[in-house]
């Protein structure tokens, strides 16, 4: 009985093709496999891996899923093949050789269970003994000729014509199914392509958004992503007709000389015809196909990762930190609403105010505002951005004036708030408020602390995308996943604070665990220590060694729970203490101690220097926050709606969006001006995301407004007269 095949191991293809160290990829496949998160992997088990982050590890993640899946596939076909007898010890090396899913699939296609087909037909009709006649391309014969015998009305094969064009249908099907012939067209539209466009007549009698592509046409192979997108959308809604064209007839001709045309043999012409017929019918549309799967997939990929890097910078921008804060939602025709919240974003009160009803009503609003000020005394006022808002902050600072000077106001982005108010976990949180009341509050803690609020809000809805909404949705998903993953566990999460939507991205926790822990913490009281989690229903070892190092505790009685200090190495850091001949609690927070301590000694077994880097970081400076400081952005006085910008005109604004194509600024008018890809710098800058970043402050010129669009131009170039 033959032994089994071993099982498959990944690691060294996926270091290969990554160019990564081998023993490092081999260690994240297998804590990988054993459950751990990339997170834990990269901040905990640097040693194992060689010091590989974040970024390294989820590529040999991602390569490692391919990798297998290319590998379960080629063990199917090999198997399919076998049982139909037909694997030959050279196709065998073929398929095995293969390193990318589309050869396979090429090899694969000769022997794949198909649908009734021309080829088919000709075949049961007993024309495949001609068409071979037609691939032999003799030096003698005559087609006609031998065609006669194969004519039987029975067999609807009427004539020679009809014997012909079936055996022309067999080659054609055989030559569009040969691996090689397949890369060559592949290669051919990877090389040459031209995706174009034509507008839809029925569809141009009124202006739309695509008419830059109503006569369009580019090179496949450097068609930027957005532009891709946008045309699909266009094909998408009715408007636009694309294709991905090659020259055909050259195309043609290089096949039939692959297939072994002859010029001038009495069967060229046969061979020829059923070449073009392949060409035109079976291989264009099939490899075009492709060609526009394989461009929507790499534009799928380049605007998640454009969303992903905004949508990271926007979770860490620069928090308030505790601090109670005033937030206010404007509304002209239902007012505007006020709500305060403690330092740890709980709601105290809610309130009312109404500004554009008449005097009566703004003195009203002047009181209110003035009482919730006076009883809270909070440290900053966060107004919503959006219709009426800068109008909102204006009469929040001219009240402050006289009562309250030293309190901020400070503009926050709105987007995504009404989608959390109607969330479920607002509601879970906030049952018996209003929609609009639970916006407040988003705003409010968005001040407060932008990524403990914004995981709770689809990405989708925040606004810093791409084409977002055009995207497969697994790919984005798993893309923005990773991405709050990452930030929440670079931050650290208040134990005794956080949200469940919070706690959920925690490594190892998840939406499940997470309910469990909020629900302890409202039965049992706030957690003591780290080694309380293990109290929690559901939550065992293996949960608890990935989480504890990305959860804190203020004023626990182990001060190391209130740093990025994994428990398993609290024994660690004890003796250090114990060897400094100090309290652990004298220690920790002691940065000049810290900096007198003698790491490299305590270099031992899977702890080396890099961890005990970390730890002497942590220990110096416990649970410190990756973050910048928070500083309000500031706005021209003058300059408050979109009809008060003017050309030439130097405005501060805060970068909104970065796309491929350039990035947006808040100017403070509610409409962001765009500063275009070729206005981003003096220097020739190819990606955005090089020069700028979602959150930057930055100042700007007016190049152009258009008010009927609501359009405003922006360049970030020094002025030249």
């Amino acid at each position: 009985m033959a032994e089994p095949a071993p099982p498959f191991d990944p690691a060294p293809r996926v270091a290969e093709e990554l160019r990564l160290p081998p023993a490092g990829v081999r260690a994240v496949t297998r804590l990988l496999a054993e459950g751990a998160t990339v997170p834990f992997i990269a901040r905990y088990r640097k040693e194992q891996t060689g010091g590989l982050d974040e970024v390294a590890i989820r590529a040999i993640e991602e390569k490692r899923d391919y990798i297998v899946e290319l590998e379960d596939r080629r063990r199917t076909i090999l198997s399919a093949i076998d049982e139909q007898g037909k694997l030959t010890s050279e196709l065998r090396r073929a398929i095995e050789g293969c390193r990318v899913k589309t050869e396979l699939e090429d090899l694969y296609l000769p022997y794949k269970a198909k649908r009734r087909t021309r080829a088919m037909m000709a075949r049961e009709r007993g024309l495949e003994p001609l068409a071979k006649r037609i691939l032999a391309q003799p030096s003698g014969g005559d087609p006609r000729k031998e065609a006669a015998p194969f004519v039987d009305p029975k067999k609807e094969v009427p004539d020679v014509d009809a014997a012909l064009a079936g055996a022309r249908d067999i080659v054609a099907e055989i030559v569009a199914e040969r691996a090689d012939v397949r890369a060559l067209v592949r290669a051919r539209f990877d090389r040459d392509g031209m995706v174009e466009c034509a507008a839809v007549a029925a569809k141009t009698k009124v202006p739309t958004k695509f008419e830059a592509y109503y006569d369009f046409a580019e090179r496949a192979k450097t068609i930027p992503s957005h532009r891709f997108l946008a045309i699909l959308r266009g094909e998408e809604e009715g408007i636009l007709r694309v294709k991905i064209r090659v020259d055909e007839d050259d195309l043609a001709f290089e096949i039939a000389g692959r297939a072994g045309w002859r010029r001038g043999g009495p069967f060229a012409g046969e061979l020829k015809d059923a070449v073009v017929d392949a060409t035109k019918r079976l291989l264009m549309p099939s490899i075009e196909s492709d060609m526009r799967g394989d461009l929507k997939e790499a534009s799928d990929v380049e605007a998640v990762k454009v969303f992903a890097e905004n949508l990271s910078k926007l979770l860490l921008a620069p928090p308030l930190g505790r601090r109670v804060v005033l937030g206010i939602d404007p509304g002209q025709r239902t007012g505007c609403k006020c709500v305060v919240v403690d330092d740890t974003g709980k709601l105290l009160t809610h309130a009312l105010i109404q500004l554009v009803g008449g005097p009566a009503a703004l003195e009203q609003a002047k009181k209110t505002l003035a009482e919730l000020v006076g009883k809270h005394r909070p440290f900053a006022i966060a107004v919503g951005n959006g219709t009426h808002g800068r109008e909102t902050a204006d009469f929040a600072r001219d009240l402050l004036k006289t009562t309250s000077p030293d309190t901020l106001v400070v503009l926050v982005s709105e987007s995504g708030a009404s989608v959390y108010s109607a969330s479920d976990v607002a509601r879970e949180e906030f049952p018996d408020l209003d929609l609009t009341v639970r916006g407040a509050i988003s705003i409010a803690r968005r001040l407060q602390d932008p990524l403990a609020e914004l995981v709770k809000i689809d990405p989708k809805a925040i606004g810093v995308g791409q084409y977002q909404h055009d995207v497969r949705p697994a790919l984005l998903l798993r893309k923005l996943d990773e991405v709050i993953e990452s930030c929440v566990n670079a931050v650290g999460v208040e134990l005794n604070t956080a949200s469940a939507p919070l706690l959920s991205r925690v490594a190892g926790v998840g939406p499940s665990l997470a309910k469990k822990i909020v629900a302890y913490r409202e039965r049992a009281g706030a957690f003591r220590s780290r080694r309380d989690l293990l109290q929690v229903a559901g939550l065992g070892p293996k949960a608890f060694e990935q989480a504890a190092g990305f959860v804190r505790i203020r004023g626990a009685s182990n001060p190391l729970d209130a740093s990025a200090v994994h428990p398993e190495r609290y024994p660690l850091v004890e003796r250090i203490a114990k060897d400094a001949g100090v309290d652990l609690r004298a220690l920790v927070g002691n940065e000049e101690l810290a900096g007198r301590i003698p790491w490299p000694k305590y270099v031992a077994g899977d702890v080396g220097l890099p961890t005990l880097e970390d730890i002497r970081r942590e220990v110096a400076k416990p649970g410190r926050d990756p973050r910048d400081t928070f500083e309000a952005p500031t706005f021209r006085d003058d300059v408050r709606k979109i009809e008060d910008v003017k050309p030439g005109m130097q405005l501060e604004g805060s970068v909104t969006n970065v796309t491929a194509f350039g990035a947006f600024v808040d100017v403070g008018v509610h409409q962001d001006g765009l500063i275009h890809v070729s206005q981003l710098s003096d220097r020739f800058v190819k990606d955005p995301h090089a020069v700028v970043r979602v959150g930057d402050r930055i100042m700007v010129r007016v190049l152009e407004v258009d008010l009927a669009r609501k359009r405003i131009s922006l360049t970030a170039k020094t002025a030249t007269k």
